[in-house]
């Protein structure tokens, strides 16, 4: 039998009030993580990724209205869990990577001090335990002279230092899920591949659950177990990374591999691929295919709802073409 899901989302929704109407951000998603997987949630900006990792650790804006089937982890049911107990899972049993750590540092604390009070908080030690941990991890992630690095503050950091300290602190009560909000989005490209590989190491080491949500198709294809695309705030495309990768079934999937410079593959001076178009507004009720409107393959039955078509793998996608269609298409 195989081991159950650490992570089990189904039927995820969040709406947001606005004053054109309700904003669907996120609609109807299901995903799964176990332990020891890589799950990569891909897409254009604005498609609903980051709220949907807000969504599963509870920290949506108070405006948002989450709803779903199912959220779950390890067993444990987060739909009907208190702010005090979720106050109690977050950080020990799941934990964020956020997007830009000089914004999710505090300024006024030192390093050390943000380091230590979550492992204090959580129970597990006192303050010179506290610290000898803060100090190890921050060892492991590369950080030199990690003691000396505890006084410091985010600012005397570089963001390279200060995404280092992020990840550390996630770590800090070995939880066993951890979502990373596209966690290398602010840094330089030699610096990316240095945390990426960090984080793939990281989470082999310590056997934990990992979703990490990203644009960037080039890092999934290295580090993804199962690749989750989503497009206007719903999952379109979902299996394991190399099905997904050698046989796409949507074409929003296709479009964005084709947008991934493949120098073993093309002539000199070839032009990348384009996605034509924009995402469309998700305020008010959505019909049918959202990617109706960019999509080369577009018929008259994508107006209506299309229900998901499942293959081999556990791959999943949303589309009435049949599925060669794509294959012909590369």
């Amino acid at each position: 039998m195989s081991e159950a899901p650490l992570l089990e989302l189904a039927g995820l929704s969040v709406d947001i009030p606005t004053e054109a109407g309700v904003l669907h951000a996120v609609r109807d998603v299901s995903l799964t993580v176990r332990r020891g997987e890589t799950l990569c949630v891909v897409g254009e900006s604005g498609c609903g990724k980051s709220l949907t990792s807000l969504a599963i650790m509870g920290l949506l804006p108070p405006a948002a209205q989450r709803r779903a089937r199912r959220l779950a982890l390890a067993g444990e049911d987060l739909l009907s869990a208190s702010p005090r107990r979720l106050r109690a899972l977050r950080g020990d049993r799941m934990a964020m990577i956020f997007q830009d750590p000089m914004t999710s540092l505090n300024p006024a604390w030192s390093v050390g001090d943000q380091l230590e009070e979550i492992f204090i908080r959580h129970g597990k030690g006192n303050r010179r335990a506290a610290r000898e941990r803060a100090v190890a991890l921050l060892e492991r992630v590369g950080i030199a002279n990690a003691g000396g690095r505890l006084a410091q503050y985010p600012h005397q950091l570089s963001g390279g230092l200060r995404q280092r300290v992020m990840i550390a602190m996630a770590l800090m009560c070995s939880p066993g899920l951890v979502l990373a909000d596209e966690p290398t989005t602010a840094l330089d490209a030699t610096i990316q591949l240095g945390i990426l590989q960090l984080l793939a190491e990281l989470q082999a080491e310590m056997h934990m659950g990992l979703m990490l949500v990203t644009h960037d198709l080039g890092i999934v294809a290295r580090i993804a177990d199962r690749v989750a695309v989503m497009y206007a705030g719903e999952v379109v495309e979902e299996g394991p990374a190399r099905t997904v990768f050698t046989a796409p079934r949507h074409p929003y999937t296709r479009g964005l591999i084709d947008c991934i410079p493949q120098p073993d593959r093309m002539a000199p001076g070839q032009r990348l691929g384009t996605i034509p178009g924009m995402v469309p507004s998700l305020v008010g009720e959505v019909q049918g295919c959202a990617f109706r409107t960019r999509c080369a393959f577009a018929r008259p039955e994508c107006a209506a709802t299309v229900a998901p078509r499942h293959g081999p793998d556990d791959h999943m996608w949303r589309c009435v073409l049949p599925p060669e269609t794509l294959d012909h298409a590369a």
